[in-house]
């Protein structure tokens, strides 16, 4: 779950979970986070989350809302963005960002010399002692051309197991690339006008009438009601607060308009 960390000055005042589709930032005390202070607007700025995807929204403030010391309208947030209010900031914080790269396995390989071997050259060894330096020597070789042999039997054991392990399941096959969706405006003042839905986000309505988002997802595109009275209407059936997929030639109305969902070639 994203979240914010407001602070001023350096110092933290509050940690603020993202629970909410839409979650709004002001002065007034109805604001889901108020900051009592005249630098930010009575309803400076909101918040829209859709599953792990969250965006912010300048609604026409005063002193305006930056990000990352930029000033912004509309900006998708991400991990570590911070929002400036005047001498306020919100750290944005998602979990998705803070993942921690999976530790790879680390494997070592034993050779083991069977206790019959260790014996074997032992008694050799403490044989060959008792004749002297040369037999020392002797001795010495003997352990080293039993210790190769050893060697070159469990080499040979780890070779067997190799090539008889199973081969490796093949890669794969990778995934079809998603479809480019685009909205294709049927009445209005903008009637036959295109838009392709190449952003991660995009928002369409007129605000404070109605306004909903289009998500682009690896699974396909999602259309989810953000402001308004009345919820957007697609196929001619009220959808509900949770996204709702959209499939290719779907029909939408929306604060007055109709438009055609599609996916392109």
């Amino acid at each position: 779950m994203a979240r914010l960390i407001l602070s001023m000055d350096g110092l933290v005042l509050k940690e603020i979970p993202l629970t909410k589709e839409r979650t709004t930032i002001g002065r007034k005390p109805h604001n889901d986070i108020q900051i009592d202070n005249l630098a930010v607007s009575g309803e400076h700025a909101v918040i829209v989350t859709i599953l792990n995807d969250s965006f912010l929204e300048d609604l026409g403030s005063t002193n305006g809302t930056l990000v990352n010391g930029q000033a912004i309208k509309k900006h998708f947030l991400q991990n570590n963005d911070v929002i400036e209010l005047g001498k306020y900031r919100l750290k944005y914080i998602s979990e998705l960002g803070q993942q921690p790269v999976a530790a790879t396995a680390d494997f070592e390989r034993t050779m083991v010399l069977r206790p019959a071997a260790m014996r074997q050259v032992a008694e050799q060894a403490r044989a060959m002692a008792a004749g002297g330096g040369a037999q020392v020597s002797v001795a010495a070789e003997a352990a080293r051309s039993a210790a190769a042999e050893q060697a070159s039997a469990a080499a040979a054991v780890a070779g067997t197991a190799e090539r008889q392990a199973p081969p490796p399941p093949p890669p794969a096959a990778p995934r079809p690339a998603q479809p480019l969706g685009a909205i294709q405006i049927i009445s209005g003042s903008n009637a036959g006008k295109e838009l392709e839905l190449v952003k991660p986000l995009t928002t369409l309505g007129k605000p404070g009438v109605q306004v909903a988002v289009l998500t682009r997802r690896p699974h396909g595109y999602f259309i989810t009601h953000v402001e308004g009275t009345n919820y957007p209407v697609v196929n001619g059936q009220v959808i509900t607060a949770a996204p709702h997929p959209l499939k290719d030639h779907d029909l939408i109305e929306l604060a007055g308009v109709k438009m055609e969902f599609f996916l392109k070639d």
